[in-house]
């Protein structure tokens, strides 16, 4: 059966120094396997707070609706049992967790999904070739988790994680940001690998059309002031490049 990750009339808001601020003002949007959605939109549009809602972030309070997976509510879940039940987060300043290592790190992760350790032999021959196609030297196994790692060194190793831990629904909150031609694609390649493999539902949220070029969306959503303010096919996406923002702006003004 195809799951499906259902967002319905999600209210989200964050504490600030003057207070509850609403960020997303009644959000709906239908993800199912096998689906890419777009999302794009301005500065402080509401993206990255739609995907550290759905990642279960405690300082942004979801104050309205829901976010279901395949029927079940996604909000009463812990942040480990949403990555268990099959959501993952690529975050756009992927964090360093010094004296963790990376092998630690991937092999800790996939135990607490499957409930059980991978073996090893088997497991280190897929994480040696899943890095070997993200260009990634083998001695970033034994390094600590992005600790010294360039920006675009910690992308690919988010990218890593999502191709080993081969999650049901994806968000990649602006994997783009900072990545030169060569990256980006290799970065794309890997995704793309994933989507093909494990039928990946994914969430791409980015403010700029090139990474769709090498990562093809079925869907677009237009992010303006906390709502979708438009949401079409791809062609969506190459207005916006011809356009901008500035329509959607005037119209929210």
């Amino acid at each position: 059966m195809t799951s499906v990750l259902e967002i319905k009339d999600l209210h989200v808001s964050v504490e600030t120094e003057q207070g509850s601020k609403p960020i997303l003002k009644g959000v709906d949007l239908t993800v199912r396997q096998g689906e890419t959605h777009a999302i794009m939109g301005p500065n402080g549009s509401g993206k990255s707070t739609l995907a550290y809602a759905i990642a279960g972030h405690p300082r942004y309070e979801v104050t309205g609706g829901s976010i279901l997976l395949d029927g079940e509510e996604v909000l009463e879940m812990e942040v480990d049992e949403r990555a268990q039940a099959g959501l993952f987060l690529a975050m756009q300043y992927p964090v360093e967790i010094p004296g963790v290592t990376n092998a630690n790190f991937l092999r800790t992760a996939k135990t607490a999904i499957d409930g059980e350790a991978p073996a090893i032999r088997t497991w280190m021959k897929e994480v040696k070739g899943a890095m070997e196609n993200l260009r990634m030297d083998a001695s970033f196994a034994e390094r600590n988790v992005n600790e010294g790692f360039s920006g675009g060194e910690k992308k690919r190793n988010e990218i890593l994680q999502l191709e080993l831990l081969k999650p049901k629904f994806a968000v990649l909150d602006e994997t783009d940001s900072g990545l030169d031609v060569d990256a980006l694609k290799i970065v794309s390649e890997g995704v793309n690998r994933a989507r093909e493999t494990t039928g990946l539902g994914l969430l791409l949220i980015t403010h700029y059309t090139r990474i769709l070029r090498y990562i093809k969306p079925d869907f677009v959503h237009v992010f303006v002031n906390g709502r979708v303010a438009e949401q079409g096919g791809p062609e969506l996406a190459d207005r916006l490049e011809e356009e901008g923002y500035d329509r959607f702006l005037s119209d929210a003004a």
